[in-house]
């Protein structure tokens, strides 16, 4: 039954997607769940001197990246034999299953054939590694730690995702364990490779554990993610693209030949002037769904989201047997954009703030974004700031929209996120490798706050700015089982004690 539901999935996400619009969207959701703080919010006044605080870069922590090589441990003369991977997931959950593919070939002296990517159920994006990353830098960063390969060797020609799906094979390795031991790649996997010369790993997302490693294997899944995936130079170069528009507006409204609106700036009367912000607006039909929260569409919504969660997951949703009062309180709930907006406002960004929006399909679409935009006029994203020219190669692709936000957010001077996701835990992991700012909101905290409806504006303000001390960008070692990508110290930075 297990088996039969796992080969049904693809087919019920693809008929769930393809569903009337009307099944998700017959209810209100321009009404906002918070008129007394959103009135507040829209006639806030903001001092110089929090605005001047809230644009003010992290200063130095005492950590950074390493200056000593990352691997002391020399390329292997002779290659134990080919690895191959399939990664599922979005691009992040891909990229740190790439990081993971090239431990585990240098912890079995193996040659990395490129990673392939499966075809996201949900967003049918058939991008390959090459179509996202660039493969020759990739393989030039590594070439002394691993060999790699871009295509599967002749010899292997029959080795490939359709041989593995049909049957029960010698050479597939299914049985990896999440978070698996290096001990466990030694005993179970390594002998494939010395009988067949060739082992294929599927599943192999979360697959390698971040705890007892040697030092060079944790420094190599650094090296690997924050120096050897570089995405493809037409992503680099449109989002070196947005990043300008949002620094440097036009000073004056004007529909181009492409078609495309440009906000009215003044940036001499701009305190952030220069700057911006990214917000990762995790808000798609199938996280209000799967939270099982309730989120002001009033019976209607209620009646569409359960019928989505049964053609989706059966009815099966962990957080189902908590009421909505519960699952708030303990910070369980996806910050709606009105939410998020309440929040920024708190923290300080005024109605001149830049704000670029990455987000696939917000679940309710512009009506319920609309609050967030009128708190913050100035707001952006890839539709507004590049022309359906320039979008061409990118359009209907969720990996490439996913890695052109990336880019984005790698260059914004504060980056937040609605809500936790491989996303937010990415880009957080990758900004305080470079000691970036990066705002974590609190979301018990603000569960709480949202559920008081007697709530003051200067009262949620007071507690929202105190809720979030030490809470943006601060950087924090990791723990046992705490994911690498997510809290590169100790493993990939230095203090500066050791520098």
């Amino acid at each position: 039954m297990a088996a039969a539901l796992v080969l049904l999935l693809p087919f019920l996400f693809s008929y769930a997607h393809s569903l009337p619009s009307s099944l998700l969207s017959d209810f209100d959701a321009s009404k906002p769940r918070h008129s007394r703080l959103l009135k507040s919010a829209l006639q806030r006044q903001i001092s110089d001197e929090q605005q001047a605080e809230l644009w003010t870069p992290l200063s130095n922590q005492g950590w950074r990246p390493c200056a000593r090589p990352y691997s002391t441990l020399a390329l292997p003369e002779k290659s134990e034999g080919y690895i191959q991977v399939f990664l599922d997931g979005g691009l992040n959950q891909q990229r740190m299953g790439i990081c993971d593919a090239v431990a585990l070939a240098k912890i079995l002296n193996a040659t990395l054939i490129i990673p392939h990517l499966e075809v996201n159920p949900v967003w049918k994006d058939s991008s390959t590694f090459t179509d996202i990353f660039d493969v020759d830098h990739f393989i030039d960063v590594l070439k002394n730690d691993i060999s790699i390969v871009k295509e599967v060797p002749d010899e292997y020609f029959w080795s490939t995702r359709e041989y593995y799906a049909t049957a029960i094979r010698a050479t597939r390795v299914k049985t990896a364990p999440v978070h698996a031991s290096a001990y466990w790649y030694l005993d179970n996997v390594l002998p494939i490779l010395q009988t067949y010369g060739i082992a294929a790993i599927s599943p192999f997302s979360h697959r390698l554990a971040f705890d007892n490693m040697p030092d060079d294997i944790q420094r190599l899944r650094c090296k690997v993610n924050f120096q050897a995936l570089v995405f493809v130079p037409h992503i680099r170069a449109l989002g070196d693209a947005l990043v300008s528009r949002l620094r440097y507006p036009r000073d004056t409204t004007e529909t181009d030949d492409r078609n495309y609106l440009t906000k009215v700036t003044d940036l001499k009367d701009t305190k952030g002037a220069g700057k911006f912000v990214v917000l990762h607006l995790r808000f798609d039909k199938d996280m209000a769904a799967h939270s099982a929260c309730d989120f002001g569409g009033g019976k209607a919504e209620k009646l569409a989201l359960a019928k989505y969660r049964q053609v989706i997951w059966q009815g099966r949703v962990l957080n189902s047997q908590f009421t909505d009062e519960e699952l708030r309180s303990q910070g369980r709930c996806p910050l709606t954009p009105e939410e998020i907006g309440l929040l920024l406002a708190a923290l300080g960004f005024d109605n001149n703030t830049r704000l670029y929006l990455a987000s696939h399909k917000v679940y309710g679409g512009e009506a319920r974004i609309s609050t967030l935009r009128n708190l913050f006029p100035l707001m952006e994203d890839k539709r507004s700031l590049a022309s359906p020219e320039e979008r061409a190669q990118i359009k209907g692709k969720a990996s490439l929209l996913a890695a052109l936000d990336y880019y984005v957010s790698m260059h914004s001077d504060i980056f937040i996120s609605a809500s936790p996701g491989n996303m937010h835990n990415a880009v957080e992991g990758h900004r305080t490798y470079e000691n970036m700012k990066t705002v974590r909101p609190n979301m018990a905290l603000l569960g709480q706050l949202f559920l008081n409806k007697n709530l003051t504006w200067p009262e949620f303000e007071t507690a929202v700015v105190e809720g979030h001390k030490g809470r943006q960008g601060e950087l924090r070692l990791r723990r046992p089982e705490q994911s690498i990508y997510t809290y590169p110290a100790p493993d990939c930075m230095c203090s500066s004690i050791d520098i």
